[in-house]
């Protein structure tokens, strides 16, 4: 049986009803759960893509124009030019060999992204098996394999996500906090919508944007009409 919170939390508005991207994200702070904490709140989005299919994965990454609500751990790995332009930028770590070695022989993992300059990758690859199983080894689509490493520096610090859609072609991802305003809330989430609508593969047929749901960490989901957002069909 549900609790007496989470009953309180569903009050007063229709949950089979999907609604747009403001009002849905207008609707959102009354749906949260806790009072003590500060809930992040969830974007999660069904795409019409078989990503058992290497033509149909979508992956990538996306800055959100009002921030995620929290501070990313950086670590850089690159030679010392660009490991001090990393550093400039906002990094909170940056090396090359010390770090990589640090990972493998202390297990140290005391960041929360890794970004890598293209001539790093093989030395990156040694500790692949490591870093994989923990989604932290860079990769060139998400924007963690770059020689402009200030850039992807600042995005991170910023707000930038990543994102790859799982089996059953659900991308889930933080779109912001339960303490932002909607107007916030609808510019992440408008930002990741407009990006996934990029990458939208040249195989998928029939609708691409299936279905949009947000919700508070621990709140009800608040559905969102895909009909309008082009190429895509609401279920």
């Amino acid at each position: 049986m549900a609790g007496k919170k989470y009953r309180k939390a569903i009050e007063g508005w229709d949950r089979t009803k999907k609604y747009s991207v403001t009002d849905a994200c207008a609707l959102l702070p009354r749906t949260k759960i806790s009072t003590k904490w500060d809930e992040t709140v969830d974007a999660s989005i069904r795409l019409g893509v078989n990503p058992k299919y290497a033509d149909q994965m979508v992956r990538g990454s996306c800055v959100m124009p009002s921030g995620t609500g929290k501070s990313k751990r950086v670590l850089v790995i690159a030679k010392a030019e660009k490991a001090k332009e990393a550093l400039d930028a906002g990094a909170d770590f940056a090396g090359s060999d010390e770090y990589i070695n640090k990972i493998k022989d202390e297990n140290w993992f005391e960041f929360d992204t890794l970004v890598a300059t293209p001539d790093m990758m093989v030395a990156v690859g040694k500790i692949g098996r490591i870093l994989g199983p923990r989604g932290l080894m860079p990769n060139p689509k998400v924007g963690t394999v770059t020689a402009d490493v200030a850039k992807a520096v600042r995005e991170l610090k910023a707000g930038r996500v990543e994102f790859r859609v799982e089996k059953a072609g659900i991308i889930q991802t933080p779109i912001g906090k339960a303490s932002f305003t909607p107007d916030q809330l609808a510019a992440n989430l408008s930002a990741l919508i407009d990006t996934l609508m990029k990458l939208k593969p040249a195989t998928a047929k029939g609708s691409y944007m299936r279905s949009i749901t947000i919700s508070t960490t621990h709140g009800p989901g608040v559905k969102i009409d895909t009909s309008s957002f082009q190429g895509a069909a609401a279920e």
